[in-house]
């Protein structure tokens, strides 16, 4: 995923900046879809894996965001 941000930034358009963001906001999702599973099917104590979901919905809203943005004005 960090990597993928980084390309994303370095993108050599607004497109494929767009699409980087978007496989960046995927790949945030599934990664804290797992960590929700992992707790729930108590594989780790809560209290130590719980941090890492709310990093990652909190990166997921960041790169909606980031994503939609800079979608403003780009013609399909």
């Amino acid at each position: 995923m960090a990597r993928i941000t980084v390309q994303a930034c370095k993108g050599r358009s607004k497109k494929e900046f767009i699409a980087k963001t978007g496989i960046v906001e995927e790949e945030a999702d599934e990664s804290a879809y797992w960590m929700e599973l992992i707790i729930e099917g108590k594989f780790l104590k809560k209290e130590l894996v719980q941090p890492l979901p709310d990093e990652a919905n909190e990166l997921v809203a960041i790169m909606a965001a980031s994503r939609i943005t800079a979608s403003k004005g780009i013609k399909k």
